[in-house]
């Protein structure tokens, strides 16, 4: 749809709160979004120029246009959700978590049993969690056998089952681990009083069942029972050790939800620590891949209500680093500044951050320690899915890289046998470019260093990557092209973010599976040329080099530019400076030698006044 197609029926969108869905000419159901008004939300896609290209190509995409309006800003938030999660639409930012969670359930059947479970079955059965780990739930129900005696058989323990007399007590019951419904020993009342202690425990509030096992380990004590006073006080002891193994943050933060959010390119990481009475119950860490240009605050607010919809949460509050819309009803957020939550907060920061870097070391390869028979079979696999001539023993990769905006550099990385050869890496001033210009630069760089392998004699990569799209690619085939180098190795682009492989050329691109390994040590590859790039702009900043234009104009000092720039922080500040301003800082004489250099003979108004 054009904008001047949209023009014509823009009038006839309603201005309430509501959801609008966007198709495809197909019917396909491209996107779900909510507004307060829509047709001020529907109308920002039409008449905005947009950078990222998949909002670009779904503008072009879309054929028409439905919509839902609702009673307010929640009721669209709460249908949203509903509706993606339903449909899930190809732009609508993904969830990957396919995870099915564990839960403990109360089975709905005479003298329910308490199991783990990953199936939900909808007969009645009341389901505690979602929980993330296994481990837990088992430690979980450890502690409540230990401390609850409920049945663990699987016998239908009906009334009249129970009174035909059909069963028999089992070694369980013998043991004192149950209380043998089974043959009538144990009223239904009796029972539920242990499974209302399950369900206080499972809150992450032992209190109530502490306080219980207190007063009968007292009675006992005051019957002269005193082997039945010992076993409470057992219980007593295990369920504190249990508390005291929770991560108790303070008894006066109740229940909250706590979240916070990394954005790595074109994917987030959310992070949701479930407090429970004060103590850290339940921890999760999500990845969503972003579809069109979403901020962290809309992002941030989707994760939020998977999550609690995911983890049945039912917490008043929710603590976030940054304020976002959550038109929740009855729900409080809050971003705290210190105290008991922000350390919440920070905690599932760093929880977040371990995720993505234990999930980057996953995505990556490292054959450094492996045997020369691994080292080989990944290779061959890469030659395979590449379909290279040869065996790629000998990679390099090419990145450019600049600091906002200015001084570019370019660095090169080799690989031999998929391991990192450090003493061959090379870094590039850029020489013969002006300005940024990543396409002249790349060219620039092949050039020099395939030049010089010709000159020394050394022997040539069987596999170059080029770290960028179609047409950094093309460009160092220009250069590849002026060496005669042409068929001599296999020179490939690999666009950012979506790890896609070009090839000189060919229209479309490949991509390699997720998790292969060819493409975990194309990975591994890129990220090294990365920080090797990095590292060269750090480098060549703590030298000096970005008040290099300063100090090169004639009559101004090491000291002058080391004071502008602690004042103002960039060249390009100093360069937007009055003449005024100028004078100020540095004197007539020096600000004159400044301006000219920036502005050349060109005198301003306020030049004129100072003279």
């Amino acid at each position: 749809m054009t904008a001047a197609e949209f023009q014509q029926i823009s009038h006839t969108i309603p201005t309430q709160a509501g959801i609008y869905k966007y198709f495809g000419a197909d019917g396909e159901l491209l996107y779900i979004g909510k507004a307060k008004s829509l047709r001020k939300r529907v109308s920002s896609y039409f008449v905005k120029n947009h950078d990222n290209y998949k909002t670009r190509k779904l503008v072009d995409t879309i054929h028409h246009i439905e919509f839902t309006i609702v009673d307010s800003e929640q009721d669209a938030f709460l249908l949203e959700n509903s509706l993606i999660k339903q449909f899930r639409p190809r732009y609508n930012i993904e969830l990957k978590d396919d995870k099915s969670y564990p839960y403990i359930v109360i089975k709905h059947e005479p003298f329910p049993r308490v199991f783990l479970t990953r199936r939900l079955i909808r007969d009645g059965s009341e389901y505690l969690g979602p929980f993330t780990s296994v481990g837990r739930v088992r430690e979980v129900l450890d502690v409540i056998r230990y401390n609850i005696p409920l049945r663990t058989c699987n016998l239908n323990l009906s009334p009249q089952n129970i009174k035909k007399g059909k069963f028999k007590v089992c070694l369980e019951y013998h043991l004192g681990n149950c209380k043998g419904p089974c043959e009538d020993l144990q009223t239904e009342e009796d029972y539920r009083e242990g499974l209302q202690q399950v369900k206080e425990i499972l809150r992450g509030n032992l209190s109530p069942v502490l306080n219980i096992f207190k007063a009968r380990m007292q009675e006992h004590a005051a019957n002269m029972e005193f082997e039945k006073a010992e076993i409470q006080r057992k219980k007593i002891e295990s369920l504190q050790a249990y508390q005291a193994r929770s991560t108790i943050v303070s008894s006066r933060v109740g229940n909250v939800d706590v979240f916070s959010i990394i954005t790595d390119g074109n994917f987030a990481y959310v992070n949701y620590l479930r407090v429970l009475n004060g103590t850290i119950a339940d921890t999760k860490t999500v990845t969503l891949e972003k579809q069109l240009e979403e901020s962290d605050e809309e992002v941030m607010s989707y994760a939020i209500a998977y999550l609690r919809d995911a983890f049945q949460s039912n917490a008043r509050e929710i603590v976030v680093p940054f304020g976002i819309e959550f038109p929740a009803e009855g729900v409080t957020l809050t971003v705290p500044k210190g105290g008991d939550k922000k350390k919440l907060v920070d905690l599932s920061t760093k929880n977040v951050e371990y995720f993505r870097e234990e999930l980057r070391k996953k995505k990556m390869l490292l054959l450094e320690g492996k045997s020369d028979m691994e080292k080989k079979k990944v290779l061959y696999q890469l030659q395979a899915d590449l379909e290279l001539q040869e065996l790629p023993v000998h990679i390099e990769c090419f990145d450019n890289s600049n600091f906002q905006g200015s001084y570019p550099v370019s660095a090169c990385v080799v690989f031999r046998d998929g391991v990192a050869s450090k003493k061959d890496y090379r870094h590039f001033n850029i020489k013969t470019v002006e300005g940024i210009n990543d396409f002249a630069s790349m060219s620039e760089v092949v050039y020099r260093r395939y030049n010089r392998l010709l000159a020394e004699q050394q022997p040539l990569p069987q596999l170059v990557i080029i770290d960028g799209g179609k047409g950094q690619l093309g460009a160092a085939m220009d250069s590849i092209y002026k060496l005669g180098l042409t068929g001599s190795m296999t020179v490939v682009g690999l666009a950012k973010n979506e790890e896609e492989i070009f090839f000189p050329g060919d229209k479309e691109s490949i991509k390699l599976p997720f998790n292969s390994e060819s493409l975990k040590l194309i990975r591994r590859i890129r990220d090294e040329v990365h920080r090797f790039g990095i590292t060269f702009h750090r480098q060549k900043r703590s030298k000096g080099t970005f008040k290099n234009e300063l100090e090169a104009i004639k009559g101004i000092g090491e000291n002058t530019a080391t004071q502008l720039l602690q004042q103002f922080r960039s060249v390009n500040k100093v360069k937007q400076l009055s003449m005024e301003e100028l004078v100020k800082e540095v004197g007539q004489s020096k600000a004159q030698l400044i301006w000219r250099h920036f502005h050349g003979e060109e005198m301003n108004g306020n030049e004129e006044t100072a003279s």
